[in-house]
């Protein structure tokens, strides 16, 4: 069979370029253009919204139908019949988990959320008003000084115990941020709860009264984690692949991730939308910042509304919705005035032509913002918990990278500067 190419014709060459089309198992095909360096060529994308930087067996996206496949499973199959820890497994190993299979990945992931001792002291050292991603990306790089048994990535085994370790540490570090921030003393994991349950534990007990966790709120907790586990070659997966790309260890590469994550554009949607809803105020108020919504020349925008990927409904949104009225009502909070302004804006956005129209449909961090709030987990730690849920992406990516040959990341640039000029004098 011949392989199917592309032909590029180049203004005052003779001989055009043939560059050859990839296929993958699913989605458009694409143009190989590796070929064009020999050539003296290279490609100009900006932002790389029209190149594939790598191939990849683990997520797939489909924007325009809504679609998100990790592994070939279906987004709202997994978040509707799995967990987040089984989730994690898939993502990393490429099947489900027989039962054996689960427990011992359950229990090996129990008895990591440990940290050390002296790991605590790194917190002392941070002001009581730091940013909890802040603390994030100093502590999670600052675990390689304390793992030399597990850091040559090239050893299999290393990168196992590497990524489970940091699986399961993550949400510790992510409560000790929390706890350091309101002063109060660090809560030890148990290993008598679930994933989630351990979480909220950490994050909401002391030592003088430990509440008992809600099962319906550790479901929420558990499905927002994994609805965050991964989303294919985004900022903070791109720079967890490029910093690996280096030879990098683990921790430094996911603390990497963290930081890109930081970033407002990519990790603090929900975080902008609770500011919007405090923004908005009160139910009265809401026709005015639809008409600004709706304005071109004024600078206001909805949050949480639309995607940047996705052209149609986002597929994790749908999920997100139900567990939302879930915690709301567990909670009792469902006629709280700012959930009032939350639940008046998505009947808008699912009913008015202008947003109907555009596809800008409430997303998963309208709904996760809404509901981490009713928890109690204050704004700042919102994109601190989306890099909990993101960690099993991330050390996927980083795995399948240095698991096949590879190169190191080195993008290219069109030079718009000075042309060579002497210094004066010379």
């Amino acid at each position: 069979m011949n392989k199917k190419t592309a032909s590029l014709s180049l203004e005052g060459v003779k001989d055009s370029i043939d560059l050859p089309i990839l296929g993958g198992s699913i989605g458009p095909d694409v143009i190989d253009v590796g070929g064009l360096t020999a050539k003296g060529y290279f490609t100009f994308d900006p932002g790389f919204m029209s190149t594939a930087s790598c191939e990849s067996r683990i997520t797939y996206i489909d924007g325009d139908k809504g679609v998100l496949l990790h592994r070939g499973y279906p987004i709202e199959q997994l978040a509707e019949k799995s967990d987040y820890l089984e989730t994690c497994y898939l993502l990393l190993n490429g099947e489900l988990p027989d039962p054996a299979q689960k427990a011992e990945f359950e229990n090996d992931i129990r008895y990591h959320t440990m940290v050390h001792e002296k790991l605590c002291e790194f917190f002392k050292g941070f002001p009581i008003n730091a940013h909890p991603m802040a603390i994030m990306v100093g502590v999670v790089g600052a675990l390689s000084a304390f793992y030399h048994d597990s850091l040559d990535i090239m050893k299999e085994e290393d990168r196992r115990i590497s990524a489970h370790r940091l699986i399961a540490k993550m949400p510790t570090i992510a409560a000790m941020c929390y706890k350091h921030a309101i002063g109060q003393p660090f809560m030890y994991p148990r290993n008598d709860f679930g994933y989630a349950e351990n979480f909220l534990h950490m994050m909401f007990s002391t030592p003088c009264e430990a509440p008992k966790v809600s099962p319906i709120l550790a479901k929420a907790m558990d499905t927002i984690f994994l609805l965050h586990a991964d989303h294919e070659q985004n900022a903070s997966t791109s720079t967890v692949r490029l910093a690996g790309s280096t030879g990098a260890n683990p921790f430094a590469c996911v603390s990497a991730g963290i930081a890109a994550l930081w970033g407002p554009a990519h990790g603090g949607a929900n975080e902008a939308v609770l500011n919007m809803l405090d923004e908005i105020g009160d139910e009265s108020r809401i026709e005015e910042f639809i008409k600004r919504a709706k304005d071109k020349n004024d600078p206001f925008r909805l949050m949480g509304f639309g995607h940047r990927v996705y052209k149609n409904f986002d597929p994790r949104a749908k999920v997100m919705r139900k567990i939302c009225d879930e915690v709301l009502t567990e909670l009792g909070v469902e006629n709280d005035p700012l959930f009032r302004i939350a639940r008046r804006l998505e009947k808008i956005a699912l009913e008015d032509e202008y947003f109907i129209e555009r596809k800008l449909y409430p997303n998963v961090d309208f709904y996760s913002g809404i509901i981490l709030k009713a928890i109690g987990i204050p704004a700042s730690m919102f994109t601190v918990i989306f890099a909990v849920g993101r960690t099993p992406g991330w050390i996927s990516h980083w795995n399948e990278m240095i698991s096949n040959p590879y190169k190191i990341g080195r993008p290219r640039q069109l030079y718009t500067g000075h042309a060579r000029r002497d210094y004066p004098g010379t």
